[in-house]
């Protein structure tokens, strides 16, 4: 009975470590998304993660909401500094998340502030 118990422990636990290196290294999708930066800041009551948001129209009518992994410092540093600004990001899209994570399955890698193609500034 005692072997049958740790086989099915061991079959539980080699499962979820198997979800968990799928999530973490294998990526849904790549790409990039431009707009203006509206919103990132820490949230969280138990685990605190790094949330943002980028208006892609004029009226804001797309938002592309996305996350931000702790390990990531020079994407948040650039993310506070161009707050209202016009930027392009990376992300890796994943199949899913953790709450320890993010909210979203977006996760920025790397930003680019960029000129905005809705003012000239000449």
């Amino acid at each position: 009975m005692k072997k049958v118990l740790f086989l099915l422990i061991g079959a539980i636990l080699a499962i979820y470590f198997i979800y968990v290196a799928f999530i973490y290294y294998v990526p849904y999708s790549e790409g990039t998304r431009s707009g203006e930066l509206i919103k990132f800041s820490r949230k969280g009551v138990i685990a605190k993660t790094w949330e943002g948001e980028i208006s892609q129209g004029i009226s804001g009518a797309q938002i592309f909401e996305f996350s931000v992994l702790d390990s990531e410092d020079e994407a948040i540093k650039k993310l506070q500094e161009f707050q209202g600004r016009y930027v392009k990001v990376t992300y890796v899209e994943r199949f899913g998340t953790f709450f320890f994570w993010g909210d979203t399955k977006h996760f920025i890698t790397e930003v680019i502030e960029e000129e905005s193609p809705h003012f000239n500034r000449n």
